[in-house]
């Protein structure tokens, strides 16, 4: 318990802390929840070999995204599944295939932005890197540099006198490329410094999916340490919630299948094989009901009564910005997760869904809060309709409201994490 006045048990916000820290990419975000799984009694399983119809905790990991379940004894072929969806993607600036330029003596690393990213929250930040190695053998290899090695330097206030004025326009070609050292450009250098980091020889390397990350680590935050600062709080607090659900729901009898749906790539539009406008869920689901001895019939049966809740980071109301905000809906940090709506189905959110969770949260004893979007502004999306239109399952989209969303530094309530993953708990366990 903190010494805090209004702090509870920060357990869960430690190890979600802990979780984004060795998580700097959304490989390493799987790996994170896979380590987490493990300990509860799960297993991977490989999409190339056969799967049985055990009980028990299962996984199975596709590149940057997992999907795990558990299959209670009881369960039937038709038995309808409960999924927690979410993404391990965040925006951020990614490393471009010939990765070593520079100009007039300074050696910089070639990006280009991925997803809506705030750019200028990138500016004049310690800057590490990671991602993963592709190498001959076909393996792969995580890496994961989180010490200060590049920053993207903003242009001085006396070479830009209008700035504060006029406010700050970027390029994301011009202006976007952050430097790591100095002299001319050495083609190579930084697969073989990356290389040399975890050891292996440059020439096995054959490929590689990079990122940059903010290395300042998440913090609490405020008077009476009420928030939580961190990169990718979008969407890892979602990823890591659902998976602590899941842990916490495997080995009970229950009447449903709970599930975890970690996709990639729901910065960009979901479209890709590890995304949720792909396969993945899709195929995991049908090869569980046959594993089991079900048939078409049943799966579809299955499907039938199988709800999602995609969670997702959500706005919190803005005080320097409030007419941006819906004027009658201003969900507030520490006040529960949002149950998102949008008449025009950004969020697949209806009646039905609503109701199914607003009684998991009253069984956890949760508070939740409602987010509606200003008439005026355009409304973001989620992999909540994706998964409701390409599956035909009934979906709920949810998550915890922020601040600073997309920011490289996004700001969250403390207690909110725990929440969530309370009220994910009690929609998973049906």
């Amino acid at each position: 318990m903190s010494e805090h006045p209004g702090d509870f048990d920060r357990s869960h916000t430690d190890d979600l802390a802990a979780f984004i820290a060795a998580s700097p990419s959304q490989y390493h975000a799987v790996a994170s929840a896979a380590e987490r799984l493990e300990k509860a009694g799960f297993r991977q399983i490989l999409e190339s070999e056969a799967w049985d119809g055990e009980t028990g905790g299962k996984y199975v990991i596709r590149s940057g995204a997992i999907i795990a379940w558990y299959v209670p004894r009881s369960a039937r072929p038709e038995t309808p599944f409960r999924v927690a969806g979410a993404h391990t993607d965040s925006t951020n600036l990614r490393v471009k295939p010939r990765p070593d330029s520079g100009a007039y003596g300074w050696r910089q690393v070639a990006v280009e932005v991925y997803g809506g990213a705030l750019l200028n929250t990138w500016l004049d930040r310690d800057l590490g890197i990671a991602g993963r190695l592709a190498l001959r053998d076909g393996t792969t290899q995580l890496v994961a540099v989180n010490r200060p090695l590049l920053r993207v330097p903003q242009l001085a206030v006396h070479l830009d006198r209008g700035v504060n004025e006029n406010g700050l326009t970027l390029d994301k070609q011009r202006h976007m490329q952050p430097v790591w050292g100095l002299g001319g450009v050495d083609e190579g250098a930084l697969i073989r410094y990356l290389a040399h980091e975890v050891g292996i020889a440059a020439d096995t390397v054959t490929g590689w999916d990079l990122m940059l990350h903010d290395v300042q680590p998440p913090a609490y935050l405020g008077r009476d340490r009420e928030f939580l600062a961190a990169g990718r709080l979008d969407n890892l607090l979602s990823v890591h919630a659902a998976t602590a659900a899941l842990a916490a729901v495997a080995g009970q009898d229950l009447p449903c299948i709970p599930v975890l749906a970690a996709f990639d790539h729901e910065e960009i539009g979901s479209e890709s094989s590890t995304g949720a406008q792909g396969p993945l869920l899709g195929t995991v689901l049908e090869r569980s009901v046959h594993a089991r001895g079900g048939t078409y019939e049943d799966r579809q049966r299955a499907l039938a009564g199988t709800v999602c809740a995609s969670s997702d980071a959500g706005h919190a109301v803005h005080p320097n910005y409030s007419e941006r905000h819906d004027p009658t809906h201003h969900p507030m940090p520490n006040g529960g997760p949002i149950l998102k709506v949008n008449a025009s189905q950004r969020y697949a959110t209806d009646g039905v869904g609503r109701g199914l969770f607003a009684a998991a949260c009253e069984r956890a004893g949760v508070p939740w809060q409602a987010f509606v979007s200003n008439n005026a502004m355009p409304c973001g999306t989620t992999i909540g309709p994706i998964t409701a239109a390409r599956h035909g399952i009934t979906t709920v989209d949810i998550g915890v409201p922020i601040l600073s969303m997309h920011s490289a530094r996004e700001l969250c309530g403390a207690d909110d994490p725990h929440l969530l993953a309370s009220a994910l708990k009690s929609f998973l366990a049906g």
